[in-house]
C-alpha cells in the first residue's frame, strides 16, 4: 500500500473489474490474460524491485511476443497532484526509475504510459523515501475512487483510442 505501488493497485482493480486473475508467475511477474470487452490484455505485475522493473517487463514482452507499442505502463508520478491521471505516449523517464530500468531493458522508450500522480513530498522528506512510504489515512480514502477512475481510463483507452481516453480523463479538476 505504499505510493510507489500505485500502478500495481490500478491494474488489480482492473483485473478484478474485469474478472481476470492475476495468478501465473512466470517471468518474474505475475500476470493473468483475459478480455475487456472486445480486447484481450494481458495484465502482468512485476515482482522485481521496483529499479528493475524493466527485467520482468522484458521477459514479458519476448514470452508473449508483443512490440513495445503494445506495451501500457502504470505507473506513480510525483510531480502530478494526488490523483491526477496523464498518459504519455513515449519519452523520457521523468526521474522514475522503474521507467527508466523498463527503456534500458527493452531497448526503446515508445509504449504508452498511464501516469498516477501523488503528489510532492513536504520540503523536508526525501522523495524516495516519500513513495516508499504507505499512504496516510486522509489519502487512502481516496484510494478506491482513484483505482476506478485509473482502470476506466485504461478501458477506454483501449476500446475507444488514446485521443478520447485523453479528453476523457485528463481535464483538470
Amino acid at each position: 500500500m505504499t505510493r510507489h505501488n500505485i500502478g500495481f493497485q490500478v491494474v488489480d482493480r482492473l483485473a478484478k473489474i474485469n474478472h481476470i486473475p492475476i495468478c501465473i508467475k512466470r517471468s518474474k511477474s505475475l500476470y493473468g490474460t483475459g478480455w475487456i470487452h472486445s480486447q484481450q490484455v494481458i495484465l502482468a505485475q512485476p515482482l522485481t524491485f521496483m529499479n528493475r522493473s524493466g527485467e520482468a517487463v522484458k521477459k514479458v514482452v519476448d514470452y508473449f511476443r508483443l512490440g513495445i507499442g503494445d506495451l501500457v505502463v502504470v505507473h506513480d508520478d510525483l510531480d502530478l497532484p494526488f490523483g491526477r491521471l496523464r498518459f504519455k505516449q513515449r519519452g523520457g523517464d521523468g526521474g522514475h526509475q522503474g521507467v527508466r530500468s523498463i527503456i534500458e531493458t527493452i531497448g526503446g522508450s515508445n509504449f504508452l504510459r498511464l501516469k498516477v500522480g501523488i503528489g510532492r513530498p513536504p520540503r523536508e522528506m526525501d522523495p524516495a523515501e516519500y513513495v516508499l512510504e504507505a499512504f496516510n489515512k486522509i489519502d487512502q480514502s481516496y484510494l478506491e475512487q482513484i483505482h476506478l477512475r485509473a482502470a476506466e481510463a485504461l478501458k477506454v483507452m483501449l476500446l475507444e483510442g488514446l485521443q478520447t481516453a485523453m479528453n476523457q480523463f485528463q481535464k483538470r479538476d
